[in-house]
Parts: C-alpha cells; structure tokens; sequence
C-alpha cells in the first residue's frame, strides 16, 4: 500500500497502486455484497416468472404467500448487499465496479421499499 513514483513524458507523478479499479470485488465483504445482488436478481426473477405462470396477489401484501416470500427475500438481500458493500468500501478500500453497482442498486431497493412503506397506495 505504498506510493509509487512514475516518470511519464518528463513529468513526476506520484500515485497510489493499490487504488486500482477492478470490476470483480477482491475482499470478503465485496464478493459478499456481489454476490446478494445476483440473489437479489434471481429472486426477482423468480417473482416475475411466478406473476407470469398465473400467480396473483391478493388485497394485501401477504395474501400470496408464493409471490411474497421471494419479494421479501430479494429485499432482504438487496439490503444486506448495500450494507455489506458501504463496508467494504469503507473499511477495507474495494474499488470494484460491481460493488459499487450493488450498492447502488441497494440504494434504490431501499428507497423504493421506503416510499412504498411511507406512501402506500
């Protein structure tokens, strides 16, 4: 984690060779996060190919059981992928790519859950 000196078209650059971006995570908690997104998709998935062999909801939320539980699972892990991502930024420095996309659309999973909590319609 040391600094680097480079000599470029005559110019000093001093940089930082272990901020380099990579598209796969290299820590634990980045591969974690990675990973509860691609689950956060397949269980999303799995609620789309529900709805479309004929499974509807009901008046409330948990009036289908069959379409609830994958709902909340991909919730559930589009959370803990956020959570699991601001960590590894924070504390172990990831750069990668897909932990930045699953925290991002961690983000969006939790204010779409919240506005639909707040403002129910």
């Amino acid at each position: 984690m040391g600094l680097y000196l480079a000599i470029d078209s005559g110019l000093l650059e001093i940089y930082n060779k272990s901020m380099s971006v990579h598209f796969k995570p290299t820590t634990e908690l980045g591969k974690r996060s990675a990973w509860l997104i691609v689950a956060f998709a397949a269980l999303l998935g799995a609620f789309f190919i529900l709805v479309s062999l004929g499974q509807r909801g009901g008046d409330t939320f948990f009036s289908n059981p069959m379409l609830t539980v994958p709902m909340i699972l991909a919730v559930a892990s589009a959370v803990a992928a956020f959570i699991n991502g601001i960590l590894s930024i924070k504390k172990k420095k990831e750069r990668s790519i897909a932990v930045y996309l699953a925290v991002t659309v961690g983000l969006f999973v939790i204010i779409f859950a919240l506005g639909e909590l707040i403002f129910p319609h």
